[in-house]
């Protein structure tokens, strides 16, 4: 990790940027993203937390990582919210990923109906991180709704097709003032180092590292990756440094997570 290179959401400061998905999970995925790729948030997806009878997924969650529930299965706000608020009765905390999806083909998300239930959340004190679809007018939405962060896929969940909507999401990056996490479809460290010189706060993964041949080497290379790019995007690449240590744009000022 770059020494005082933070980004926050909700008023919580992270250091990592790193983000392990909830799409597959078992224990050494779970050791190898904390202590390897040095993930300090974890997606949890509610309903599937319990995997069998005598196992469940928050019992591999270490102390001191940010669970991060996600509405996966959810097909309109009303079920998004109904599983957010589930999730906090569960005591998982007041973070949420909301996903919201009636495509069950290419589980591309709603984004009309994740801005919906992104403005109930917000209101309701949840720190909202919204999957979204990398489209400018729906990302000024969702930060008009009260988002703590937007997450544009970079293609569809579980391809690792890496960044297909690159052009989209750049814009993103530089016209939304919240920090824009790039989930969904990063398939090799490669992809995830791009993103990250592109001036993305953080990469969530989790097909690319469950399906390796060695979960903790490729762990290891997703942390040094987005590492890399990150100094990479620090260093140069347009962008300047303010004396907070934060990324900002020599032309407007603007600061860039």
């Amino acid at each position: 990790m770059i020494e005082n290179d933070t980004f926050t959401l909700g008023g919580h400061t992270f250091s990592s940027r790193f983000i392990l998905g909830s799409g597959k999970y078992n224990l050494d995925l779970i050791r190898a993203a904390v202590s390897d790729a040095g993930a300090q948030i974890i997606t949890l997806a509610v309903r599937r937390a319990n995997t069998k009878d005598s196992e469940n997924i928050l019992d591999y969650i270490p102390e001191g990582v940010t669970l991060l529930p996600n509405t996966s299965g959810a097909r309109n706000a009303d079920e998004a919210v109904r599983i957010a608020r589930l999730a906090r009765e569960m005591g998982c905390g007041d973070f949420v990923k909301i996903e919201i999806m009636h495509d069950s083909k290419y589980l591309l998300p709603d984004n009309y109906e994740t801005i919906k239930a992104t403005e109930i959340l917000a209101k309701e004190g949840f720190i909202v991180m919204p999957y979204m679809y990398p489209d400018l007018n729906a990302a000024r939405d969702l930060v008009n709704a009260g988002a703590a962060s937007i997450m544009p896929l970079a293609s569809p969940i579980g391809s690792n097709k890496g960044l297909a909507t690159k052009e989209f999401i750049q814009i993103l990056i530089d016209e939304i003032d919240l920090p824009v996490i790039v989930d969904a479809g990063i398939g090799k460290p490669s992809q995830a180092c791009e993103a990250m010189e592109m001036g993305a706060a953080a990469i969530m993964a989790n097909t690319a590292i469950a399906t390796a041949g060695n979960i903790p080497e490729m762990a290891k290379a997703f942390g040094l990756a987005i590492e890399a790019g990150r100094r990479a995007y620090l260093s140069g690449l347009g962008r300047v440094l303010n004396k907070g240590g934060e990324a900002s744009d020599p032309l407007t000022g603007f600061l860039h997570n």
